[in-house]
């Protein structure tokens, strides 16, 4: 069914944006591009942000049939808004509690794909000044030094020496009690889209900065994205499995992004789990639905499409 066809069948849909995590400013625009969609589908969509004071009241109030999910960052991505919204007995958008909350931690989703056999670059967690030391032992420099739940490559730095990796982990403990060194990966960084159990068309990521950081992916006009990704089809088709099962393992259901690299052997290294990425024009997920012939429009009602499995079950989250 398009979305054109009938619209009443989502009934009336909040659109959750903004928030108060670090990122709210891009929430609120994929808030927006998502209400502005669904509108111009015939959808009865309002907006909702849970930065306000009134927020669980007015969702309460609001004779909502269903969610459409729109945060990034903390408390909107981490599990915290899919369990209330559980309890309430709302369908909703992207991945249920524990595969928000798992793919949020970039630290244990590490720790799930180590034990799950998906490859990702070796990591040391550095709970103190004392595990530095270790980090050379571990693949020597250069390393990537993360928050465990920030997104947008918010404090993430890269290190190339002791005094540089001490500078990188005073600036992610601004961001979070607990981080992480993760081996430096050189080669080619991809990204692959996932929509209702399917992984869309790989993008390629051409930055001239050190790594797709914050600036690359918001601020700059210098970043390309190649799509086609430029690899032979049975080389994607492979990715896309992997990317498929690295989602997966972590619990991630009805959309949502995987980020890897492939070195310069050719091998891929899976990075982290967005479960709710961004959702502009420009970016990454709606580039590559377009690729797959959806417009915003349509894929945003194929994401909304997700949430009516669990109207036959009487609300709450249906796993994908």
């Amino acid at each position: 069914m398009s979305p054109a066809d009938d619209p009443r069948r989502y009934g009336r849909v909040a659109v959750l944006m903004g928030g108060n995590s670090a990122e709210r400013a891009i929430p609120l625009h994929s808030g927006n591009a998502v209400l502005e969609a669904l509108r111009s589908a015939g959808v009865d969509a309002r907006d909702l942000d849970p930065a306000g004071k009134d927020f669980v009241r007015e969702l309460g109030e609001g004779r909502f049939d269903r969610v459409f999910i729109a945060l990034h960052g903390r408390g909107g991505e981490d599990g915290v808004i899919q369990g209330m919204l559980d309890v309430l007995g709302l369908p909703y958008t992207g991945s249920g509690v524990l595969g928000s909350a798992l793919a949020m931690d970039k630290l244990r989703t590490k720790q799930v794909w180590e034990a799950a056999g998906v490859p990702t670059p070796r990591f040391v967690q550095l709970r103190g000044e004392a595990d530095l030391a270790t980090v050379k032992a571990m693949s020597g420099y250069p390393v990537i030094v993360k928050p465990a739940h920030e997104g947008s490559s918010i404090g993430i730095s890269k290190a190339d020496s002791d005094a540089g990796l001490h500078e990188a982990w005073q600036l992610a403990r601004r961001y979070d009690d607990e981080v992480f060194a993760e081996q430096w990966v050189s080669g080619a960084e991809y990204t692959c889209g996932i929509l209702d159990g399917e992984a869309l068309p790989l993008i390629r990521l051409e930055t001239p900065n050190t790594f797709y950081d914050y600036q690359a992916k918001y601020e700059a006009d210098t970043t390309r994205y190649l799509l086609p990704c430029g690899l032979e089809p049975a080389a994607e088709q492979a990715l896309q499995s992997g990317s498929l099962e690295a989602f997966r393992s972590v619990g991630g259901s009805g959309w949502g992004r995987v980020d890897f690299m492939l070195d310069e052997q050719g091998q891929p290294w899976f990075i982290e789990v967005n479960t709710v990425p961004g959702l502009t024009d420009h970016s990454l997920v709606p580039m590559a639905a377009r690729a797959s012939g959806l417009d915003f429009t349509a894929m945003a009602c194929r994401i909304l499409d997700t949430t009516l499995a669990a109207d036959a079950a009487g609300g709450g989250h249906a796993q994908a």
